[in-house]
């Protein structure tokens, strides 16, 4: 029994073996979903592609004594869908940092030997019991009512509130209710978070930036119906587009930085500051500073002791978020985009001087400018990008973002590198998630890896020599190659990802480098790349969807491409097997001097199986026979033997034998160098493995004598063993130069 246990288990096995190899250039087919009258074949939207609405009417009050949020909100909702629906979902995204929070609880931890760190025993106790700690995070939630201000049912389940609705929501039908809450602002510089807190203890201020601080409603889709995942702090957000009115109440010292239209700049600005703000609407070539570093630094000796209301209106967004202090310098400037003119923002303490004032908006400006290429014109009338020590993070309109001089002003190349980058990408992410509006909690590489393919463009076109850590092909290599125990396909949700920032961001990044530059070529993967943005701005997509479009806006079958690198782990390898050289005998005279096999008499240099080492052994003879006439029928007249013959002459041919080591297919890029010094690039396509996707052999004839072939010369495939692309092969010393001077003798 147990043999026959045995046998079975071997031929399922061997089956299932058998049913990878040869799969690589099969079509995705029942992978992806099924076309419907939502989401077309092409990826486009389809006919009767439908989407929530959710508008917000927000009054909330920042306490800078107590350094709470108190706010109500006002939610009007509206079924687009075909479906009635019983509930509704509300995400409360600050109950991940409240006392009975999932996140500690399923965030592993381990022991090493005898001892573990204080820095991990205390972040343990004080997100899982409050032990270590008084904060005391979640919201607070206070009331529920509906448009009648009657108490509505609801339940919460950490981070979702579940709305029981007193009769169904019809399509077509909208319904209003009301939420009031609190809850303590989380310090962002001890306990972490998206948003929250920074005490500057030198001058008694607070800079508060203010992120996931109001309920706001899940999505609700085609897709999938309610997007009810619980957020446990990595995988981001799923959100509704919709109208926002929010009124923002704090001390009347403070500067605010947020969504939306300021409303009201005469009541909260002093007469200076408008005329500058004006000033900078029609400013283009460099910023105009609003607040200045003297004016901030004025105001941080005191503390209004009044209160000022920030009223700001938004329209087709889906979040809102704010930063605000008395701490800020605020500079703008207007940037040329289309036909429209959106204001470039910074906001930043004296702590972020002299870089932030340099470098801030100009790169506000030239992300823009470089994301407007390649997706839509930037549809909304300003992008701030707000100082905010150790953080980057992303919402429509505002982002908060790091990188901080030294005390003195002073700072590195690298300190400005790496501020200058994560403002663009901050920035960037407006276009993905903000607009191209995808599904965070799930698909990470979505929104940050598409994100951080057009951060490496901007700073490529941007910037003059900008060390790029994404995005170059060879700068995922380390990655690659890495243990695949640890890696996980770019298709994986986002709070299973293994080696976050190299699946989410980098390896999508470099697949969409490889694509443009290698595989489709600029022009038609922009034109794709742009077709996507157009049909899905303020749309939900899916994976799906940018899979199709992208193969449906060039005419350049991918399936092998997102097979590989989005659903798989090998990594690329190919390795010239062999190299055998030929030349075309045109006489019974070409043979003097040969051996039986046709070669000039010289040993060569073989490896263990025989295969050629370099071009030591000289070259071999071919003779070309008449054509077959069942080759080619009654065409057989129109092929002159005679004439092929004439023209290969003299030529050299070379058959390459290469083998996918790694097992990612790819495309085949061969450097060929000549006797007399010169050089050609070959390119042949990824389908040259679409029959045998481990070992390829290819003729290629060639006027000149090579000395050289190299595999992926300039280092476009991330091809994770280069010298294994040589031949000769490396480390073995060439006999060519002497077999040539023997030739000659």
């Amino acid at each position: 029994m147990e043999k026959i246990f045995i046998l079975v288990f071997s031929f399922i096995a061997m089956q299932n073996l058998l049913a990878q190899e040869g799969r690589k250039f099969e079509q995705l087919g029942t992978t992806l979903p099924t076309p419907n009258e939502y989401r077309s074949a092409s990826g486009a939207p389809g006919p009767e592609y439908w989407q929530q609405r959710a508008d917000y009417i927000i009054n909330v009050e920042l306490d800078d004594t107590k350094q709470t949020i108190t706010g109500s909100e006002t939610i009007t909702y509206f079924n687009q869908s075909p479906d009635p629906l019983s509930y509704l979902w509300v995400q409360l995204d600050q109950n991940m940092r409240a006392n009975d929070s999932q996140t500690p609880m399923v965030s592993t931890s381990s022991i090493s030997r005898d001892s573990i760190s204080a820095f991990s025993v205390g972040r343990s106790f004080s997100m899982s019991s409050g032990a270590l700690s008084d904060y005391d995070g979640g919201f607070k939630i206070t009331a529920v009512k509906d448009a009648s201000g009657n108490t509505m049912d609801y339940i919460i389940n950490y981070t979702m509130m579940r709305i029981d609705l007193s009769q169904e929501l019809q399509s077509g039908e909208e319904i209003s209710f009301s939420i009031d809450w609190w809850y303590n602002i989380n310090d962002r510089m001890t306990i972490g978070g998206r948003g929250g807190l920074e005490y500057f203890q030198e001058d008694g201020n607070y800079s508060y930036t203010i992120a996931q601080w109001f309920p706001r409603m899940a999505v609700y889709s085609d897709f999938q119906g309610w997007q009810n995942k619980q957020f446990l702090g990595r995988g981001e957000f799923a959100l509704t587009f919709g109208n926002y009115d929010v009124k923002i109440t704090v001390p009347s010292d403070h500067i605010i930085g947020a969504t939306g239209t300021l409303q009201n700049p005469k009541e909260v600005l002093t007469k200076e500051e408008l005329q500058r703000f004006e000033t900078a609407k029609t400013t283009f070539d460099k910023p105009v500073i609003i607040v200045t570093q003297e004016e901030a630094e004025k105001k941080e000796q005191t503390k209004a002791t009044t209160k000022a209301t920030w009223h700001f209106y938004a329209e087709n967004v889906r979040d809102f978020a704010f930063a605000s202090s008395r701490k800020y310098i605020w500079d703008a400037m207007a940037v040329k985009i289309g036909d429209s003119a959106p204001l470039a923002m910074s906001y930043y303490p004296k702590e972020g001087n002299p870089l932030w004032e340099i470098e801030s908006t100009m790169a506000v400006k030239k992300t823009l400018e470089t994301y407007s290429k390649y997706t839509i014109d930037y549809p909304y009338p300003k992008a701030i990008s707000v100082h905010a020590a150790s953080i980057g993070m992303e919402y429509p309109m505002i982002c908060f973002n790091f990188g901080r001089p030294n005390p003195d002003g002073t700072y590195s190349d690298a300190t400005k590198h790496r501020m200058v980058m994560v403002v663009i990408h901050e920035v960037g992410h407006n276009f993905f998630p903000m607009i191209i509006n995808s599904d965070e909690r799930q698909w990470t590489w979505m929104d940050e890896g598409l994100n951080t393919f057009l951060q490496y463009r901007t700073e490529q076109e941007q910037y003059e020599n900008y060390p790029s850590r994404r995005g170059p092909a060879k700068n995922i290599v380390p990655y690659m190659k890495g243990d695949k125990a640890n890696i996980s396909p770019i298709m994986t949700n986002s709070e299973q990802i293994k080696q976050f920032g190299n699946n989410g961001y980098a390896k999508p990044a470099t697949a969409m480098n490889i694509l443009r530059e290698t595989i489709m070529g600029p022009e038609l993967f922009d034109k794709a790349f742009k077709t996507y943005a157009e049909r899905w701005a303020f749309k939900h997509p899916e994976p799906a969807d940018f899979f199709r479009t992208m193969e449906d806006a060039s005419a350049v079958d991918l399936d092998w491409f997102w097979r590989g690198w989005f659903y798989g782990t090998e990594h690329v390898d190919l390795t010239v097997e062999n190299v055998r050289w030929f030349k075309i005998r045109d006489s019974e005279a070409s043979l003097e001097g040969r051996n039986q096999k046709g070669q000039i008499k010289s040993s060569g240099n073989v490896d263990s199986d025989g295969n050629n080492i370099d071009f030591s052994g000289g070259y071999e003879t071919l003779t070309i026979t008449d054509t077959d006439p069942r080759f080619y029928g009654e065409f057989k007249s129109s092929i002159d033997d005679d004439a092929i013959r004439a023209k290969l002459a003299g030529k050299n041919v070379y058959e390459l034998k290469l083998k996918n080591s790694g097992g990612l297919v790819t495309p085949v890029i061969i450097e060929w160098t000549y006797e007399d010094g010169t050089k050609e690039i070959e390119r042949i396509p990824a389908e040259i493995w679409r029959k045998n996707e481990k070992e390829v052999t290819k003729v290629f004839i060639k006027d000149k004598d090579v000395i050289n072939i190299t595999i992926d010369p300039n280092l476009e495939t991330a091809d994770v063993n280069t010298d294994d692309n040589y031949f000769p092969k490396r480390n073995s010393e060439s006999k060519f130069d002497k077999f040539k001077e023997g030739e000659k003798k």
